[in-house]
Order: structure tokens, then sequence, then C-alpha cells
């Protein structure tokens, strides 16, 4: 019988705890042991759990109980999370999480930890919660050189603007909805600016291209600016606007990441994926594109991730699986400003037709989109590829001319 522990007993931990309990003896089929939880670690009180007679509040109970091989943090954030697992790692027990966060901040410190320690860190479900997405990216898809990674990354923010798309519902309401519905937490704020799909595309361009990646280098803008307008005019121009996390790899070996609102043309792969629903799209020089879907939170699903985690962590108790990057800089990123992309201009102006001349004195390939029902004064265009720099540069001299921009959205090729 193999020991675990589970570090956290909120929305996730108390779903791997029945998951474990629950499905005990097919665990038992699949690890060739059968796994028993000993510690649930939580400073609150859970008198009335069936399992209340697992809890403890002291982390050393866990550190320095010799049977325990096999720890779940499901605390979330950093602090005290990284401190616990880096201790558990020295102390020879493997580690699961599904703590993006800490993947995110601390990866490389964490996995050459277990590397030196000859003990497994596994994190499954930080990415794509029930969506298996790290193992087939490490094991089933590594005859690849990985060309391109993009996705639909945080289910809260593709549901608020699947409200916004299809419902006309303003941003304002679908977030209330989410809220309501509990997919958007009290402070939305990791979601709707963008910080949760940071932090999954950092895990990924680090495991794919084996260098840390760091949050703080990938450029980030949430949705919190989208209106109805620019959904409206993203649909006459034939698309939808989904907030996507990508990285791509470049000729001089460095990478270009970011997580920013993109018109998709209704052709792409990741136009109709909806709702609280995540499709992550891998593209591989020899498999070409292939699309992760599923549901990327919720309890069971990420509970199933992490379970699944610690089976693998069981079988592989005397050997060390490869999973590791080492540690990145920001030389690895080129700056966002060098970024080229077609965009989506959305401004207005007392004269339309002179803005609309100014327009094309500092865009090339403008092609203007005309909607039926648009506000006087109002309208939006399309331009060929230009660099992030040079479009900062050509809407300063718009707005110096008299035309304000209104909004301004990435066209994406995906």
């Amino acid at each position: 019988m193999i020991q675990v522990a589970v570090m956290g007993h909120g929305v996730v931990g108390s779903g791997v705890v029945e998951v474990l309990e629950n499905h005990r003896d097919s665990i038992a089929k699949r690890a060739k042991e059968e796994i028993n939880i000993k510690y649930i670690l939580d400073i609150r009180e859970f008198p009335d759990s069936p399992y209340a007679s697992k809890f403890t509040k002291n982390f050393d109970d866990i550190l320095n109980d010799e049977e325990v091989k096999v720890v779940a943090e499901v605390m979330g954030g950093v602090h005290p999370a990284y401190d616990f697992t880096k201790a558990c790692l020295l102390a020879g027990k493997s580690v699961v999480t599904s703590n993006k966060e800490l993947v995110a901040t601390k990866g490389a410190e964490l996995l050459s930890i277990a590397r030196e320690k000859n003990v497994n860190y596994f994190f499954e479900a930080s990415v794509g919660g029930g969506i298996p997405i790290i193992r087939p990216i490490n094991q089933c898809l590594a005859a690849n050189e990985f060309v391109e990674i993009a996705g639909i990354l945080n289910g809260t923010t593709n549901f608020i603007l699947t409200k916004m798309i299809k419902d006309s519902m303003s941003f304002e309401d679908a977030l209330k909805m989410a809220q309501q519905l509990g997919y958007a937490e009290r402070n939305p704020e990791a979601d709707v600016e963008g910080h949760d799909a940071c932090r999954k595309i950092a895990i990924l361009a680090s495991l794919c291209y084996g260098k840390h990646i760091y949050p703080e280098l990938v450029h980030t803008n949430g949705i919190t600016k989208i209106t109805l307008d620019d959904v409206a005019y993203a649909d006459v121009w034939g698309g939808v606007i989904k907030l996507i996390g990508q990285v791509m790899r470049l000729e001089d070996g460095r990478v270009e990441i970011s997580v920013e609102p993109m018109i998709l043309s209704r052709d792409s792969q990741l136009a109709n994926v909806d709702d609280v629903f995540n499709g992550i799209l891998v593209r591989g020089d020899a498999t070409g594109d292939v699309v992760f879907y599923g549901k990327g939170a919720g309890k069971l699903p990420t509970a199933s991730a992490v379970v699944a985690d610690i089976i693998d962590s069981v079988k592989h108790l005397k050997t060390r699986k490869y999973l590791y990057w080492d540690d990145g800089d920001a030389s690895l990123v080129r700056p966002y400003e060098e970024t080229v992309y077609p965009v989506m201009i959305r401004a207005a102006s007392d004269d339309k037709a002179s803005a609309l001349s100014k327009v094309s004195e500092y865009f090339d390939g403008v092609k203007q989109i005309v909607r039926a029902d648009e506000s006087e004064g109002v309208f939006a265009f399309t331009t060929s590829e230009i660099s992030v720099k040079d479009a900062d540069n050509a809407v300063a001299e718009l707005e110096k001319s008299g035309v304000k921009v209104l909004s301004r959205i990435r066209i994406s090729d995906l």
C-alpha cells in the first residue's frame, strides 16, 4: 500500500480525495498498488467530513512521515505552496499539482530539485484541467519540433465572449452571469485580465521549447475592453473574438509569445470552441495540427488529472520520468513591439470621409468594414500586416489628426 497526502481541501483538493476514495479499486488496478490517503492538510476544520480523522494543520506531519511517498499540492498560489513543495521534493517525495501559478513561476527550480532527488514533479492539471495536454506533448508528440501552440486556455473568458457573440450581452452582464453560475470568482481579475491564460501558455512554452519562459515575459491583454461593437464588426468581417494564448518558435531560436483577444475566421478550428470549454492547438512539424478540446476547469475534471499524476507517480516511485526544462531569461522572447500581424481598428470622427482618407496614409491594405447599424461617425477597417511598433506610431498620428481610435484587435491566421 502506498501512502499519499493531499495539501489543500478546496474545490480541487476535495475532488482529489473524492476520486481517490470512490475509485479506490480501479485506481489500485491501474497503479498496481493500493493507494491510501494518510493526510489531508488544511487550516480549516472539517468535523463532519467522512475523512475527518485524516486532517492535519501541521505540514511537518506530512514532511516527516517516511511512509508518504506522493504528495498532491492543490493549495493554489505561490506561498506556502512553493515552500511545501520544495521541502517535499528535497525529502524524496514526488509531488503532483494543479497549481499553474507555482509551475509558471517556479517550475525550472522545482523540476531541477526533482531531478537531483530522483523523484517526480508532475503538473498535468495545471494547464488544461481535465484536458490531457502535458503528457501528450511530452510523450505522444515528442518526435515533433513544435512550430506553434495556441489556444483558448480560460473557460471564464470564453464563456463571457460567447455570451457577447451569441446573445449580444454586454461584457458586464456576461461577467455577472459567469459569477452567478460559479464560472468566475468574486474577483475575476486573474481571468478577465488574462493572467490565468498567461501562466498556462508560459508552462506550455517552457515544456515545448526546453527553457523556462516566465509569465512576466508574456505580453498579456485581457478582454475587459472588448465591446459589443467590436464583436459586431468582427462578425461582419467573418470571424469571432477569442482570448488566445499563443507561442511560436522563430528562425533565430527565440519565441514570440502573447495572450490577447484575437479575431479568428469562422473557419478556424478554435472559432467554435464556446462557453466554458477550452481548445488547444498544437502544430507539429510532423503531425501538423492536433487539437485538444474539453472543460479546462471544474472540480472533478481537474481532480481527474491530478489523480492520474498520482497514479503515474506511484508507478514510477523507483524511477524518474523525464519531464524537465532549463531556466531561462528575457533573451528567449522577441520583444512584443516587433511582432507583425494585421489588425482591425474601430475609430470615430466627426468627418468620416476625411478620416478614412487619413487612415490610408498611415496603414497599408486598408479595407473598410461596413455595418448596417453602425453609430454615426464610427467606422472600422482592417489592415495588412504591420508591426506593433509601427501600428502604435500610426495610431498616434491618426489621433493627432483628430481621429479617435476606439479599439485595435489582432487578426489571427489560426
